[in-house]
């Protein structure tokens, strides 16, 4: 295997035949449910307008050659290389491509910066299923798209909830549910849009690590996580009805309230929560730790523009990286 990457950003990307804006995979923010979800309760996410690319050429000595062209926070390609590599690896397998038999190479690109709870990794693989989609000229649905990205995050996170994949593939802002079986999950129309500011904390932390704590916090005292897991999905549900009714209010103080619930969980760290306290001094009606936590990111709800420019202004004097997107 050959692996290059490329730290620049923005990065600039030169056009070929391959149709790359096809393969387009767009990253996410958990606005509620991360590491209850992997339980099976209902979470909600949304999708960002950033993505990630995938270019696949067949090449005649046989082998797997990844260029990684993706923006990323420092490190985060350095740390997650190994992790990167058994997920490509898994997906292609999933989609019957053998690199022993035919050479790959795979140039990844886009204009999603790679951090800790965007689902930078779940982008990543499916792009690719796309690419290989276009380059064996099949015909997958969206779910066989979906699944195979499913399959490329177990090279990440070794269980994953399957939330990432399937804001990657489908976007929007989706309530989404595991279950024995497929997972459940439908797109939410919006009265208006909401409007987010995120950002970084500079930190990378091990999906698969983190899970295992939580896993571990669980088993030591079932009593007291089935109380917060009680506790986290009568929100969710609220949450859902102020998504529903466009109450920004209501949902800010819900985002507040789980971010508490995670750091019960001990999942938040000092750098997450001095930016929480700083969005929120800034302006924001709520705002709470997203994705993994311990590093990665948190995210503010700002409903108006005015707000959303005082927020991310304020965090810029703390945080490495922010962004403004919004969820429509």
């Amino acid at each position: 295997i050959v692996y290059s990457c490329c730290h620049c950003y923005p990065t600039t990307f030169i056009m070929t035949s391959f149709p790359v804006d096809q393969t387009r995979a767009f990253g996410k923010l958990i606005l509620f449910g991360e590491h209850f979800v992997v339980y099976k309760v209902p979470a909600l996410v949304g999708a960002v307008s950033a993505y990630t690319d995938c270019k696949l050429e067949y090449t005649t000595e046989p082998g797997l050659e990844v260029i990684d062209n993706r923006p990323a926070v420092p490190l985060y390609k350095e740390k997650k290389m190994d992790e990167g590599i058994e997920a490509i690896n898994l997906t292609l397998t999933h989609l019957g491509v053998d690199t022993k038999k035919s050479g790959v190479k795979l140039t990844f690109g886009g204009d999603l910066c790679c951090a800790s709870g965007i689902g930078a990794s779940a982008a990543q693989v499916v792009s690719l299923a796309r690419a290989v989609n276009i380059a064996d000229s099949r015909s997958l649905s969206e779910d066989e798209i979906n699944a195979a990205g499913y399959e490329g995050e177990k090279g990440y996170h070794g269980t994953p909830s399957g939330i990432d994949n399937t804001a990657a593939t489908f976007g929007g802002l989706l309530r989404f549910q595991r279950t024995e079986g497929a997972p459940i999950f439908d797109k939410k129309t919006l009265v208006s849009p909401i409007r987010i500011v995120y950002a970084s904390t500079g930190i990378t932390a091990s999906t698969t690590e983190v899970v295992g704590d939580v896993r571990a916090k669980k088993e030591a005292d079932e009593a007291w996580f089935a109380d917060l897991i009680g506790k986290y999905t009568k929100l969710c549900e609220e949450g859902q009805k102020a998504v529903e009714v466009g109450d920004m209010d209501k949902l800010g103080k819900l985002m507040n309230l789980n971010h508490e619930y995670l750091q019960e969980l001990t999942v938040s760290c000092k750098e997450l929560d001095d930016l929480v306290v700083a969005a929120r001094a800034a302006g924001a009606v709520g705002a709470k730790m997203s994705g993994t936590g311990r590093g990665g990111l948190m995210i503010a709800l700002t409903p108006t523009e005015e707000i959303q420019n005082e927020v991310a202004s304020a965090l810029e004097k703390l945080a490495p990286q922010v962004w403004k997107t919004t969820f429509a």
